[in-house]
């Protein structure tokens, strides 16, 4: 059987009205295999999204579905509530199976499901301005927002220990003392500054886990290109790529939020004097996440916002140095050196937050003056 045969024979379990007329691979995402469809149905041609989940990245797929279902039915029942417009283009909407399931799986025991195309839409890579990032920050608190009624203790946790810095330090140990790829000596000066700054990287976790932070929802990616905008008049309509939803503190998504947003650049540049924190954008960020979040935040997670960022640019640069003396067998690389630049950058970009964090720290307390 050929492959959009197979692809076709799943997509007829999904209770999809019309006649399939195109089927087309969709190759941006780097996880899921995923597939676009057109449907005529009467007089109306109607998009889908179909998508297999990588089983080896979520070992429980059934519990990131489940996952999913939960918190875009909450969303889409506050949408309605509010009786707000564009409600298909606010919440993304899994398809069922004729069965009445959420998903369903192939010859091979892997999961399928389907969502409803979101059109009308574009993403970014990158914020190209104070205005973008403004957007970004308001997308995610309103996604905050909608879910902070929600028992994040209800989720399934898919990815255990995913922010837990304590159990990432361990790792590191771990890889120090085996120095399985003999990389040990090449990377010094990143172990020393990671030590350093070893008990104030766990300020997060420490918190949430003596009480100090609320359980909520997290999403846990809340980066640029995991938004939808409207093409028509700029509008930050939907969060999307829910996979890693899971419970946590809010603060974890300010944080990856920050690290991505208000980087100079790219992840794994290799000219360290071109990464810089860029405290406009991330000023437009936290003002446009704080005038929809401000509504449900605690002073203690107000006041860790800021922290937040520096912390998971942290977490990240462990994970990437961990990789990296393990012989690079998690993340995928193009070159030998690609873990080890990937966490100097984020080294990089934790150094010129400590040389800004006046300014940083003032900006965040006078939001709530």
């Amino acid at each position: 059987m050929q492959a959009n045969e197979r692809v076709l024979e799943i997509i007829g379990q999904f209770a999809i009205d019309g006649v399939i007329l195109n089927l087309k691979s969709n190759t941006e995402g780097h996880i899921n295999s995923t597939f676009i469809s057109t449907f005529k149905n009467g007089d109306k041609l109607e998009k889908y999204t179909h998508q297999m989940v990588n089983g080896v990245v979520f070992p429980h797929p059934e519990q990131v579905m489940e996952n999913i279902q939960a918190i875009t039915s909450h969303i889409r029942n506050k949408l309605e509530e509010q009786k707000a417009d564009q409600i298909d283009k606010r919440c993304l909407q899994l398809i069922p199976t004729k069965s009445g399931a959420f998903f369903t799986k192939d010859r091979e025991g892997r999961l399928w499901r389907t969502y409803r195309y979101i059109d009308g839409v574009r993403t970014f890579s990158v914020l190209s301005d104070a205005v973008d990032a403004y957007l970004l920050g308001g997308a995610i608190g309103t996604f905050a927002l909608q879910l902070s009624d929600f028992d994040g203790g209800k989720l399934h946790v898919t990815i255990p220990d995913f922010h837990d810095m304590g159990v990432r330090y361990k790792q590191l140990d771990t890889a120090i003392e085996e120095n399985k790829a003999g990389r040990m000596h090449s990377v010094s000066k990143e172990i020393a500054f990671l030590m350093e700054n070893r008990e104030r990287g766990m300020v997060l976790i420490d918190a949430l886990k003596n009480g100090e932070l609320p359980l909520r929802v997290t999403h846990n990616d809340t980066k640029m290109n995991n938004v939808l905008f409207s093409e028509q008049n700029g509008e930050a309509l939907c969060v999307i790529d829910l996979d890693t939803v899971m419970s946590g503190t809010c603060l974890f998504d300010t944080g990856d939020m920050i690290r991505t947003g208000a980087c100079t650049a790219k992840e794994d540049e290799t000219d360290l004097a071109k990464v810089r924190f860029n405290i406009t954008l991330f000023q437009s960020m936290v003002q446009g996440y704080f005038e929809k979040a401000e509504k449900f935040l605690t002073p203690k997670e107000t006041s860790l916002i800021a922290e937040s960022g520096r912390n998971i640019t942290q977490i990240m640069a462990v994970r990437f140095l961990t990789d990296y003396l393990n012989g690079d067998i998690y993340y995928h690389i193009d070159r030998p050196s690609h873990n080890l630049e990937r966490a100097r950058t984020q080294i990089a970009l934790m150094q010129d937050m400590d040389r800004q964090w006046g300014a940083i720290t003032t900006f965040i307390k006078d939001l709530t003056v």
